[in-house]
């Protein structure tokens, strides 16, 4: 399990990432495949072939040594072997090989070579390879001496090793960059459109995009056009009703109002004012969640000017509420329906508690806002519960904090609408804290 885990996270998480990932994989196999082959088949048998021939002249010079003796017939066989074959043949009379171990074995050339004189000549010898890199000196312990032989390097391996190598490798780069090149432009409109699908979650505004890419990524832009059209197009016409209704319900509640203003200041006229204004207050909390303030613009607004005037409001009601911001809040929202969000959270601390304190800052890529009281707080099983609409705590159901339950239902949809979320948690300060974290 941990293996898996530890290769998961080392796999790339980019859609970028995975796909040169599956392209480049299969090349990098098929290219050590290809070179292990070439090695095995080709670079083997030629390196082979070359030892073998030079340790089989290295033979025949040492043959026709034997059969045609003499100073004038030694120095023909050197002069002819330097000319025809490429060997610089020097000697050595009654000179005799150290006894040091045999180094044949340190790398391909001297293995090679090494088993190709073994096989050929037939007598002791020493390679050296390192004392000069152009060339690979052998020398081979005779009767009467030792004959040193100088041949060049290239004539005991294939230069086409190393040219293979470089082609396999510059192509791969050529392979890779073109790759890279192509899925670049696949994944930029992927990007764009989860960009514009996060802009439209956050409440902003998504002007239409041209569908670029693959077949695939053009239906899901297209579709995703046609759903932002059909939710825009149900939120105009959601307002355009709401906009008849709130007309239709004012317009009975102010005659109402005239006539109780005719009725006189008689107990009973006073009991009906008061049902009437709350009345008033249910109808534009019914109103205000309905709408969600759904069709107001998009604008970068600075956050603590809305807390500073929220705030600034509050302390009418109550003077023990303190205002504190740090960095830089600027977030695009929708400044009513914000204000209203905040207004909602912290007339619900006045309510319940006896000091309120506000707070934003900037946490990371999120503008973070705590709205904290010191009232009897919320219990840890309903904090979820109410958020739902009309929902109140048992608390709640006084005449003194007498509501509809609408308020932290509204307050969590425009957050949500732009993007962030509103959690309830325990305020240091003993009662119930409001936790608003928007995306920057």
């Amino acid at each position: 399990m941990r293996v898996m885990i530890w290769l998961k996270n080392l796999l790339p998480h980019s859609l970028l990432g995975r796909s040169l990932m599956i392209i480049v994989t299969p090349l990098i196999l098929l290219q050590v495949v290809s070179a292990w082959i070439f090695y095995d088949r080709h670079w083997e048998t030629i390196s082979r072939r070359l030892n073998s021939a030079v340790a089989g002249e290295i033979a025949s010079v040492i043959d026709n040594r034997r059969n045609f003796t003499g100073p004038n017939s030694e120095s023909w066989i050197f002069y002819s072997a330097g000319q025809n074959l490429g060997l610089r043949i020097g000697f050595k009379p009654g000179d005799i090989l150290s006894n040091l171990p045999k180094t044949t074995g340190a790398s391909t050339v001297e293995r090679q070579l090494g088993n190709a004189l073994r096989e050929q000549v037939r007598r002791p010898f020493r390679i050296d390879t390192g004392s000069n890199s152009r060339e690979v000196r052998v020398k081979v312990q005779l009767p009467d001496g030792v004959m040193d032989v100088a041949v060049d390097r290239e004539r005991l391996f294939s230069s086409t090793t190393y040219i293979f190598v470089l082609w396999m490798f510059g192509t791969s780069l050529v392979l890779f960059a073109v790759a890279m090149i192509f899925m670049r432009n696949q994944v930029r409109p992927i990007r764009r459109l989860a960009a514009a699908v996060d802009s439209f979650g956050k409440g902003r505004d998504v002007p239409d995009f041209k569908p670029e890419g693959a077949t695939e990524i053009r239906r899901a832009a297209h579709a995703f056009n046609l759903m932002r059209r059909r939710i825009q197009r149900m939120m105009t016409q959601r307002t355009e009703m709401l906009a008849g209704v709130s007309h239709d319900l004012r317009t009975p509640l102010t005659r109402m109002k005239l006539q109780l203003a005719m009725l006189g200041d008689s107990a009973a006229a006073e009991e009906l004012r008061i049902d009437l204004a709350e009345m008033e207050k249910m109808v534009e909390e019914y109103l205000a969640f309905a709408r969600g303030e759904g069709m107001e613009t998009v604008v970068a607004s600075d956050i603590g000017d809305i807390l500073s005037d929220v705030v600034s409001r509050a302390r009418i009601k109550k003077s023990e509420i303190e205002l504190k911001t740090e960095g830089d809040l600027t977030v695009p929202v929708r400044p009513n329906a914000f204000r209203r969000c905040v207004t909602n959270l912290v007339n619900n601390a006045i309510v319940y508690g006896g000091r309120v304190e506000v707070r934003a800052r900037r946490v990371g890529n999120s503008v973070e806002i705590t709205v904290d009281d010191d009232g009897p707080g919320i219990p840890a099983d309903q904090r979820e519960e109410v958020f739902k609409p009309f929902y109140r705590l048992d608390s709640a159901r006084g005449p003194d904090t007498a509501g509809t339950g609408l308020g932290l239902t509204i307050a969590r949809d425009v957050t949500h609408g732009h993007g962030g979320d509103l959690v309830l948690e325990d305020s240091p300060a003993g009662g119930a804290r409001a936790r608003i974290r928007l995306p920057v």
